[in-house]
């Protein structure tokens, strides 16, 4: 039997509750799994159940983390399609994200930034990323 390898990208925030609602409503999420007081951290799993990446986010208990260390933390999600790309963009805004010029300019170039509360940034590439 193979079994499904999966990646998870975790990150700390002060806002567990708000960011979960952002990242679900603006990025289609579901949440996949919750947990409260596992050792003093709380925390969220959202993703989609057939894929293999997952975003956690989680709060340890009478800590305070801030926002993000630099405007270059970003998640990119390429969306070559253009029709889905409008759409994701709106759906964003929608859910909270505040729409923000790169750091990077290759981004601007091909598609858009968005940054959430804490201050981390999702980038939608109007691109494809082919090999």
């Amino acid at each position: 039997m193979v079994l499904k390898k999966h990646i998870r990208f975790t990150r700390p925030t002060d806002n567990l509750k708000e960011i979960k609602d952002m990242y679900i409503k603006g990025l289609d999420f579901e949440l996949l799994f919750e947990f409260q007081d596992h050792q003093g951290f709380d925390g969220v799993i959202l993703g989609h159940p057939k894929e293999v990446y997952h975003l956690e986010f989680t709060h340890h208990r009478g800590t305070t983390v801030g926002k993000a260390p630099t405007k270059d933390n970003l998640i990119a999600l390429y969306l070559p399609d253009l029709n889905e790309y409008n759409h994701q963009c709106k759906k964003l805004i929608e859910a909270g994200f505040k729409k923000v010029v790169s750091y990077n300019p290759y981004w601007d170039n091909n598609g858009s930034t968005y940054e959430d509360i804490d201050g981390y940034r999702i980038v939608l590439a109007n691109i494809s990323f082919d090999h």
